[in-house]
């Protein structure tokens, strides 16, 4: 059952926003950045605390992205399994990635301390929950690799695994302590703040209409202002419509949904992720769910919002909880995932001070803020090069049609699902 008004629970919930503009008259920086997401609000914060002027620009509001819709689960690394990491770009390359990620919660955490952004932060660990032998064996191979690694993770046994989730649906869990969840815009309303406080000009609904590079300057033009700089960061990830350059062609999109619920009773609680971890499962279309600090399900999965996939949720929720009864959703909305060939982040140096990152595949909080201190350090000289790839990437061929058969399988998906429930 559906609530009347529905929309995102994070914009519902979030902490007051630092009161913006748009961009007017004429100014000079020495970086601009593109996108007020996770890593465009770092990358301002960590440059504005070297003493760097930096200016960003939101085409909207500030979270408007998927930073914003995000799921709000701080996980270590990336998607890939760590083997394949090494894989995909050579043992020192991927063991310098998996390193710098390795630590990405803790340094989420440390920053939200740094600066009391208030944004629900509970460092309590997540959950990887295996379904079927597939999904089992997965997890099995996940943690001989995260330990080989000196990884503190666990792997439980279904019955511990069912017990930390409240469901006997799951075979298996991998636990990583490190990890957690926030409520992310207000995350994202945290770090501007951060920004400003440090010295940062951000300002919103200011899209950028003009990019253009002269005598080693590039003049950047919004609707009512333009800036001159010497380096210019886009930072808009599968939002690329608020971008200058065409990025849109390096990444598919694919939308992620969520669901809330009203808060669950005292009672609930006490059975469903009574430690408060977050979850995703190891299913091909995966679902993740956790709980907010009102106690909310917030339940989400591959695929666009709509009766289709609301449908499934409520199913797959009564199957994984039949003590919850019917839930009634009080909030639903859906982001854009931007994932790339390889399943992780690039930055690409698209000309001579020009600058894209983006391609987290559906895993940005960490990562996001992570790379944002490391394009400071290396725009300021104390890095020499970033734990992500640099390379230019190439265009990913039948991209809609690629997006299509995404949003399609996941449909599908939710259809059989939906059936077999009933059955």
């Amino acid at each position: 059952m559906m609530g009347s008004g529905c929309q995102s629970l994070w914009r519902a919930s979030a902490t007051d926003a630092p009161q913006l503009r748009a961009l007017e008259g004429s100014h000079q920086v020495d970086v601009v950045i593109v996108g007020g997401g996770f890593t465009g609000l770092s990358t301002a914060l960590h440059l504005a605390k070297e003493g760097i002027a930096v200016l960003l620009l939101e085409a909207d509001e500030l979270g408007y992205g998927g930073s914003g819709r995000n799921v709000g689960l701080v996980n270590a690394g990336v998607w890939l399994e760590p083997d394949l990491l090494d894989k995909q770009l050579g043992k020192e390359a991927g063991r310098q990635m998996y390193d710098a990620l390795a630590v990405a919660p803790e340094f989420v955490f440390k920053l939200i301390e740094e600066y009391s952004i208030e944004c629900e932060a509970t460092r309590n660990g997540t959950l990887h929950a295996g379904v079927g032998q597939a999904g089992l064996a997965q997890l099995e191979r996940r943690f001989a690799q995260l330990k080989q690694r000196g990884a503190p993770v666990s792997l439980l046994a279904a019955k511990d695994a069912q017990a930390r989730i409240g469901s006997d649906k799951f075979n298996g869990a991998l636990f990583d302590p490190r990890a957690g969840t926030i409520q992310p815009l207000s995350y994202v309303r945290g770090l501007a703040k951060a920004a400003i406080k440090e010295g940062a000009k951000l300002f919103e609904c200011s899209p950028v209409t003009g990019l253009t590079s002269s005598q080693g300057n590039w003049l950047v033009k919004t609707p009512h202002g333009e800036v001159t700089t010497s380096k210019v960061i886009l930072a808009t990830n599968a939002y690329c419509q608020h971008g200058v350059a065409n990025q849109s062609s390096k990444f598919v999109p694919i939308a992620y949904s969520q669901l809330a619920s009203q808060p669950l009773t005292s009672s609930q609680l006490a059975q469903v992720l009574p430690n408060k971890e977050g979850v995703w499962d190891t299913c091909t279309v995966m679902s993740s769910f956790r709980l907010d600090l009102r106690g909310r399900l917030i339940f989400g999965g591959m695929g666009a919002e709509g009766r289709v996939l609301s449908n499934w949720a409520s199913q797959r929720v009564r199957e994984l909880f039949p003590s919850l009864g019917e839930l009634a959703w009080e909030y639903s909305w859906t982001g854009n995932i931007a994932y790339s060939a390889d399943h992780l982040p690039h930055c690409q140096q698209l000309k001579d001070g020009l600058l894209s990152i983006s391609g987290y595949s559906g895993r940005g909080i960490g990562p996001g803020t992570v790379m944002g201190m490391e394009l400071a350090q290396w725009i300021t000289g104390q890095r020499e090069m970033l734990s992500v790839p640099m390379t230019k990437l190439k265009d990913i061929p039948f991209r809609e049609i690629q997006r299509i058969f995404y949003e399609l399988g996941a449909q599908t998906y939710h259809l059989g699902q939906k059936v077999h429930v009933l059955r």
